[in-house]
């Protein structure tokens, strides 16, 4: 009896052995195949597809989830269109446009300052200083001054990018995209929890001494 048990062991074995060694991208026992041979298709491995390209290319027409697309071009076509048509989808409070401001800082003080002055510091050689956002001489695209911009202009430069500024569609997200125009509305002079009342020099030199 403890020959056969011995014998039957000795077969079990070997048969495991020999099963493991037929494929050599095996690992043997496999406790948890699922975990080792994925049923979804892996990059750079070879499928035999006609065109040898591993990482497909999604349907023609599709978007991300979630991707909401920008519907105006990077042109002055489009400009003109997002300045005219777009306003602030958000309801803004004290505390986002205080979350704007510490989004400013990260992504805008370096090039137009901390408070908005265009003292900054990175300057450009071919653009020259940045301008303040309270400068009224028109000398941007489509002949607005620092201080017209509309808040639909703002956020159109901040997706596609304007002369020296590039695009930062792909660094900051949309909702975060209107808190720092509606920070960047308080460092022109305005007040976007109330858009028909300009912050008056009074308060605006108040908050500055804070």
């Amino acid at each position: 009896m403890k020959h056969l048990k011995k014998t039957v062991f000795a077969s079990m074995l070997a048969s495991v052995v020999m099963v493991a060694c037929s494929d050599p991208n095996s690992p043997g026992v496999e406790f948890m195949p699922d975990m080792y041979r994925s049923a979804a298709i892996e990059p750079y491995v070879d499928y035999n597809y006609p065109d040898s390209a591993t990482s497909r290319l999604t349907p023609e027409n599709t978007i991300p989830r979630g991707y909401k697309p920008y519907p105006y071009e990077n042109n002055d076509e489009g400009l003109t269109a997002a300045s005219e048509n777009l306003k602030n989808p958000l309801n803004l409070t004290e505390k986002s446009i205080a979350e704007g401001k510490v989004l400013y800082t990260s992504f805008c003080a370096h090039c137009h300052g901390k408070e908005g002055k265009g003292e900054g510091s990175i300057q450009n050689a071919i653009y020259g200083a940045v301008p303040s956002y309270l400068d009224e001489t028109p000398n941007r695209r489509l002949g607005k001054s620092m201080k017209e911009l509309t808040e639909g202009h703002i956020y159109h430069t901040i997706v596609h990018g304007l002369n020296a500024m590039g695009p930062h569609s792909s660094l900051i997200r949309e909702n975060d995209r209107w808190k720092i125009v509606a920070y960047v509305q308080t460092l022109q002079g305005k007040d976007p929890l109330n858009a028909d009342q300009p912050v008056s020099e009074e308060e605006d030199s108040t908050e500055s001494e804070n």
